[in-house]
């Protein structure tokens, strides 16, 4: 395994960080948070003209046929400049639909959502935030020749936003009887109700169907045969989330170490002292430690599936327990202005405390691990 990056890899941080940079700098950030959408309409369709909205879809149907990797490094510098954008929930539809459609789902939905033309997201978890098949209880049941739903998805990003969605449900009473549903939110059957957040940058929701009839042609694979792409779906969620947490530690860690820097207190900057030097050096040492982690994850997704589960939930317990705590401690380095709403350290805690619990906190994935043996 190789463990740097490529050229083109590298070329693509570059990209990504100058856009960031020139088009949503934190004052932009602010704006759309703001905002009923909580994302940038124009950013999306630049996004799509780059091609990154299609950066997981296959080159066949308009994409760039490009991996988890690839998509990391993307992750992590809009995780450094809290960049608002529905990527990580339209990158897992477009996974879902690549890994399990079949050939006129592909051709159908793909480009549409390679070029962003369409915004997709997916439904997995529900009221109980349990990232696993016995988690999955909505009901589809066979009426005829189509599949009916009747309930809600919990927790579902970008639910305001998105056009279509891929609903995870259940087809029968085993744990791997489940299946995938391709849902249309133009559907008259389908509603969705946006729910606060701590982190306005990231928007999620309720996904709500009243009786609503889904065809077969609209069923990712066959019917009860989408457990292994449900708990890909799940991992992967976990690789694109512990990605973004890599960026915004990086981000904070960046502004509380400028910060001590140009702090005068007993006219010395305060990060000559042990009491801040300590802290930080601290949090460098933890955010390389889940990179390193999170990295050979990504590397996991196409090259090695067998080990993706426990090499996830080693990136994601780890940054889960310590990327908090790092918000808190930086935070708190900045002294009572870092509690004010017009510095920025405060934004960054909020996508911390965001990022804890999304797709599995600390407790959830240090289980895995240990239920998962060889550690």
């Amino acid at each position: 395994m190789n463990f740097g990056f490529t050229e083109e890899q590298v070329l693509l941080r570059d990209q990504v960080r100058k856009f960031i940079e020139q088009k949503c700098p934190m004052s932009e950030v602010r704006k759309i948070s703001q905002t009923k959408e909580g994302m940038s309409v124009e950013h999306w369709q630049e996004m799509g003209q780059l091609g990154w909205t299609g950066l997981l879809v296959p080159e066949d149907f308009g994409g760039a046929g490009l991996n988890w990797v690839d998509a990391l490094v993307l992750l992590e510098e809009m995780g450094r400049g809290l960049f608002p954008s529905p990527f990580i929930s339209h990158s897992l539809a477009c996974f879902a639909i690549a890994e399990l459609g079949t050939e006129d789902q592909k051709q159908l939905w793909l480009p549409k959502l390679a070029s962003g033309e369409k915004i997709g997201t997916v439904a997995l978890l529900e009221e109980t935030d349990l990232p696993q098949l016995e988690g999955i209880q909505l009901e589809a049941k066979m009426v005829g020749d189509h599949l009916q739903l009747n309930g809600s998805k919990h927790f579902v990003s970008d639910v305001n936003t998105a056009d279509l969605f891929i609903v995870a449900a259940r087809t029968g009473p085993q744990t791997d009887q489940v299946s995938l549903l391709i849902v249309d939110k133009k559907a008259e059957a389908v509603s969705t109700k946006t729910q606060a957040t701590v982190d306005k940058t990231k928007r999620e929701g309720l996904l709500q169907f009243e009786q609503l009839k889904v065809p077969s042609t609209q069923i990712l694979g066959n019917k009860d045969g989408a457990a292994d792409t449900i708990n890909r779906l799940f991992d992967c969620g976990a690789v694109a989330v512990t990605a973004e947490m890599i960026g915004s530690s990086e981000g904070a860690h960046a502004l509380t170490v400028d910060y001590a820097k140009n702090r005068i207190q007993f006219d010395n900057p305060i990060g000559k002292y042990q009491g801040v030097k300590h802290p930080l050096a601290n949090m460098y040492v933890d955010i390389e430690s889940f990179k390193s982690l999170l990295y050979y994850a990504a590397w996991c997704v196409n090259e090695s599936p067998q080990e993706l589960s426990k090499s996830i939930s080693l990136a994601k317990a780890y940054a889960s327990e310590t990327v908090p705590k790092m918000g808190i401690d930086c935070l708190q380095l900045h002294g009572a202005i870092g509690y004010t709403a017009e510095y920025d350290i405060q934004l960054y805690l909020k996508r911390s405390k965001w990022a804890r619990p999304k797709f599995g906190d600390a407790n959830f994935h240090y289980d895995r691990v240990a239920s998962l043996g060889e550690y």
